[in-house]
């Protein structure tokens, strides 16, 4: 008689999450395949599907759960710069969320989770802009905050990619970024 696998988990989602972004951490988003992760939560291989129905669905889920985290993070951050912090914190937090988050062409756009949850991470990102004073921001304040944007993207980027490893020699990214944002937009 053979013995025939448990199919209960008790939260295969979560698990699924998890396993998931541990190969995106370890290897990027290209390697996650269904099967394996199935494998790596010691259920069935067709189980994974029952949550996400395929690859596109577990990365649309991580995506959304990133905005999430986003959002949460950047709230009530006390100013522009503070927000911009949080940013590159998040990003070195959750590295595996923040590479599948800005890689559309690896989501559904239209999942409407992900574009409430977007929507909520970019409400917040503006909320920094917005506590501006009018002079500092300009005619357009839209453009100020994707320059804001970019500067903690592009900075958070970097610092995932291993690229800032010789500009940083061993400062906290933290507190470089404070000091790149005071000398970018120091009044006058």
């Amino acid at each position: 008689m053979t013995s025939q696998r448990a199919y209960h988990h008790g939260d295969l989602r979560r698990a699924v999450l998890t396993a998931a972004l541990d190969v995106i951490r370890d290897s990027g988003p290209t390697a996650l395949s269904l099967r394996d992760l199935a494998r790596r939560a010691g259920v069935s291989h067709a189980a994974p599907a029952h949550h996400f129905k395929d690859r596109a669905g577990l990365l649309t889920a991580i995506a959304t759960e990133g905005y999430e985290l986003l959002a949460d993070a950047l709230a009530d951050a006390p100013g522009l710069r503070e927000r911009g912090v949080r940013y590159v914190r998040f990003c070195r937090e959750h590295p595996a969320h923040f590479q599948v988050m800005f890689a559309p062409e690896l989501l559904r756009e239209d999942d409407p989770a992900l574009v409430a949850a977007r929507e909520r991470a970019g409400e917040q990102l503006r909320a920094g802009v917005e506590e501006l004073e009018s002079s500092a921001r300009g005619e357009d304040a839209r453009l100020a905050g994707v320059a804001a944007w970019a500067l903690a993207h592009g900075f958070a980027t970097l610092l995932l990619g291993r690229n800032l490893e010789g500009p940083l020699a061993g400062r906290d990214p933290e507190e470089v970024f404070r000091t790149l944002t005071g000398l970018l937009f120091q009044p006058g």
